[in-house]
């Protein structure tokens, strides 16, 4: 099947202007779950109907309308709502460019596709490699279905993108949340379980392959919808477990333990090298650092073994004690 256009309008800077196709970059993949009524399991349905009357109405007799005062209101048609301001409905109009690692993942919305109408090819290749050479993006305005949007426009391989940007008013402030501080000093963490981290990374770096990552948590459920219906439990209803209880949480973590964990379980070729690496470093940290300091140890080594052989000797009589009061006591 054929995409459908969304949108036909033009793509303009300064005095470029550059005819073009919209069109969505997304599919959603949801699971297709039907709204029943528990008592018969029928489908529940929605209606739209008349507050006023009760009645339903059919989509030909609904019109769009601003409610300027209580219960008063200003009928729009897509015709009105199109005149308002004719150059911002069919225009993507670049106002801007800058570097992309200056706009925030928090500001990106949806990706739509956007191709050369007929004619633009030449132009919209000439804004797609000037976008790739400065290594830059371009923010622009657009209006779609009666909301003006913020976007930008990303060199994407052989495409250009349009992705909807969210206002600076729609992004909430982080003020509230309590995060560790900015510096490792003052988050606690040393330098050994930062080069311990960074190897773990580097083991589990590869190339991004997108394809291989999908919807395990959907292809679960349906395993389960498969179960039900060769087991025969089309229409029962699994009641709720009763919540296991979880541990408390301890404010003490041994990061170390945890990453050195990780690498032998997740570390690729690069980690264990490194890993063995730091721990190389500890060795040599409790080796001997001189003739002086291995005397001292060996001169230090028959008072141990002293001071362990009176510990066994006082352990023993500590342990004929308990027989020797039940002797007297029988």
């Amino acid at each position: 099947m054929a995409a459908r256009a969304l949108w036909k309008g033009a793509i303009s800077f300064g005095l470029v202007y550059i005819p073009v196709e919209m069109y969505t970059a997304v599919q959603e993949h949801d699971l297709d779950l039907t709204m029943l009524d528990r008592r018969d399991f029928s489908p529940v349905g929605y209606k739209r109907y008349n507050k006023k009357t009760g009645k339903e109405v059919t989509w030909d007799d609904i019109v769009k309308g601003y409610e300027y005062e209580d219960n008063e209101y200003v009928v729009l048609s897509d015709e009105d709502l199109k005149r308002a301001n004719v150059e911002a409905t069919q225009t993507i109009d670049i106002v801007a460019f800058v570097e992309a690692a200056d706009v925030p993942l928090t500001y990106y919305e949806t990706p739509y596709y956007l191709a050369p109408s007929r004619g633009g090819a030449k132009v919209y290749a000439l804004l797609r490699e000037t976008l790739r050479k400065a290594g830059k993006i371009g923010i622009a305005t657009v209006v779609m279905r009666t909301k003006q949007h913020l976007c930008a426009l990303v060199c994407v391989e052989d495409k250009i993108v349009l992705n909807t940007l969210r206002y600076a008013t729609e992004i909430r402030s982080a003020e509230e949340l309590k995060l560790p501080p900015a510096t490792l000093k003052a988050a606690g963490i040393s330098d050994k379980e930062l080069k311990m981290a960074l190897s773990l990374v580097e083991g589990m770096s590869e190339d991004w392959k997108p394809e291989q990552y999908h919807d395990t948590y959907k292809e679960d459920v349906l395993a389960m919808v498969k179960k039900k219906i060769k087991a025969g439990q089309t229409k029962t209803i699994t009641a709720p477990e009763s919540e296991p209880s979880t541990p408390k949480a301890s404010n003490v973590v041994d990061l170390v333990a945890l990453l050195q964990d990780s690498l032998g379980k997740r570390g690729g070729k690069a980690a264990p090298a490194k890993a063995r690496a730091a721990d190389d470093e500890e060795e040599d940290e409790a080796k001997p650092k001189s003739k002086a300091t291995a005397t001292r140890s060996r001169a230090s080594a028959p008072a141990s073994k002293a001071s362990a052989k009176t510990a066994a000797h006082t352990a023993a009589a500590k342990r004929s004690k308990p027989a020797t009061s039940r002797a007297k006591a029988a």
